[in-house]
């Protein structure tokens, strides 16, 4: 890649945030991290990411209302997000998507293919061919 992609990555676990750190470095993003669901509404804000990656289970504030505050919001409704999560059970990735999440990546994370599966993602989600 010629030009770093802002991603935002909001993790509480701090082996997952350095591992997508590094991970998602080595395929041209420049990864923005936050450790909790206010401090990833406040630099949603201010860095104005390409795409958010999203912890579903925070303390203090859990994905889900991060996710709303987000996507009701003018100013970041428009930035896709991608939820983090342990919860792969249909009836679970519903609540996500009912709030409008654009993706999920289940979790536990295979560091070694982080980096590549995001891309794809992002890749996949940006082409011109996708229908949402």
């Amino acid at each position: 890649m010629s030009k770093w992609i802002p991603v935002l990555v909001v993790e509480d676990d701090e082996f997952v945030w350095e591992a997508l750190r590094r991970s998602l470095k080595l395929y041209g993003f420049q990864v923005h991290l936050a450790k909790n669901g206010p401090e990833g509404l406040r630099l949603a804000n201010e860095t104005k990411p390409a795409f958010i990656l999203l912890d579903w289970m925070m303390p203090e504030m859990d994905g889900l209302e991060v996710l709303s505050e987000l996507k009701h919001s003018k100013k970041t409704q428009g930035i896709p997000v991608f939820m983090l999560t342990d919860r792969g059970k249909i009836g679970d990735l519903d609540q996500a998507f009912e709030l409008a999440a654009d993706d999920y990546i289940t979790k536990p994370l295979d560091l070694m293919q982080l980096g590549r599966m995001v891309k794809a993602k992002w890749e996949r989600f940006t082409s011109p061919a996708t229908v949402r």
